[in-house]
């Protein structure tokens, strides 16, 4: 086995990558453009075609009176907690201690506008409606992440989705989507995301994860909630001069890509399953609700990197770039599937898989 290699460095030199669209370079950009006139007006401090036009059509999608394209997620989703909180008079929120705004933000919303989350369920668990049932104090917000992404994307049961948004409209509770990954879960659920955002007051989705564009997202709800963002979101110093970079890679890959997230769905399953009957080996779930799914070694992650970086040595297939520690003798990643897996030989993906089963045996 190769000892003078990187787990990243051997990920990096592989032909045959599983995860993910394909490489976050400058063609990215160049694509998306390729077919835009060069004399199309850009929009200026959120108002113009080029935008209003987008925001429309995402509004639509989602089944919301009106959306707000934001240059982050991080930016849109502590103002709709904000603007939330301001209309019920208190600060604080819940949601699940793994949540993006509890352990990815440096702390902002409580920082930026002192908030203070009330964190649901168990870190490995997801919440239900027996949580939010027994919260046991006023929130003036609850938000939902679909899927649960540092849980291995989980899903509730829609059933379990619509009693808990019965139960908060019944006590008043808004409901707010973190739907970063929204159409990734509905060939799963088999619902539009205009039928999933009904449940919820406000959404916002991402266009550079699932999508694959630059960065950006949007915020959607009621035309009064959204035109206080855009309040909000002058204040966060979010209102370029123009977002058109974003907006244009945005729409391209959204049009390119939220038709085939059945496709991605259903060869997650396929990869799933591979992957799960090896030794040692397993994933969560044990068959994806989306496109994305985390892989679990039995296996410390010191032993594990020289065996990953043998397989893509011998094969040219990239499993992982890297992996996270769970225990002394137990590591994971996470995958993701999208355009690239499709393009990978059933036969090179098998042979490396085999490999890996059979160096991990032999470890």
């Amino acid at each position: 086995m190769s000892e003078t290699k990187s787990l990243l460095e051997a990920f990096n030199a592989t032909a045959m990558k599983l995860a993910g669209h394909g490489k976050r370079d400058i063609e990215v950009l160049k694509e998306a453009f390729a077919g835009v006139d060069g004399h199309t007006d850009s929009d200026i401090y959120g108002g113009g075609r080029l935008i209003e036009d987008f925001q429309a059509e995402m509004a639509d999608v989602l089944g919301k009176e009106t959306a707000v394209f934001f240059p982050s997620g991080t930016m849109a989703q502590q103002i709709a907690l904000r603007i939330w909180c301001g209309r019920k008079g208190m600060k604080t929120v819940a949601y699940h201690p793994l949540c993006h705004l509890e352990i990815h933000e440096q702390d902002g919303l409580k920082e930026l506008h002192h908030i203070e989350p009330l964190l649901l369920a168990d870190k490995d668990s997801l919440i239900t409606l027996d949580d939010v049932k027994n919260i046991g104090r006023d929130i003036a917000c609850l938000l939902l992440e679909l899927p649960q992404r540092e849980i291995g994307g989980q899903l509730p049961e829609y059933a379990e989705l619509e009693a808990i948004s019965a139960y908060c409209r019944g006590q008043g509770i808004i409901l707010h989507l973190d739907g970063a990954r929204l159409f990734e879960v509905l060939p799963y659920y088999g619902k539009t995301a205009a039928e999933v955002c009904s449940l919820f007051d406000s959404v916002y989705i991402s266009f550079y994860k699932g999508i694959g564009g630059i960065a950006g997202a949007i915020l959607a709800g009621s035309r009064e909630f959204t035109e206080e963002s855009k309040i909000w979101k002058r204040r966060h110093g979010g209102d370029l001069v123009s977002l058109y970079p974003y907006i244009v890679p945005a729409r391209y890959y959204y049009r390119q890509r939220a038709g085939k997230m059945g496709q991605y769905y259903e060869e997650a399953k396929e990869l799933a399953a591979l992957l799960g009957g090896c030794h040692k080996m397993s994933t969560l779930p044990q068959q994806p609700v989306s496109n994305m799914f985390h892989v679990h070694f039995a296996i410390a992650k010191e032993q594990l990197e020289p065996i990953l970086v043998t397989v893509y040595e011998q094969t040219g297939v990239g499993l992982t770039a890297s992996l996270r520690e769970t225990g002394e003798a137990s590591c994971f990643f996470e995958m993701h599937i999208g355009d690239r897996y499709g393009s990978i030989p059933k036969a090179e993906l098998g042979a490396a898989v085999k490999l890996l089963d059979q160096l991990i045996k032999q470890a």
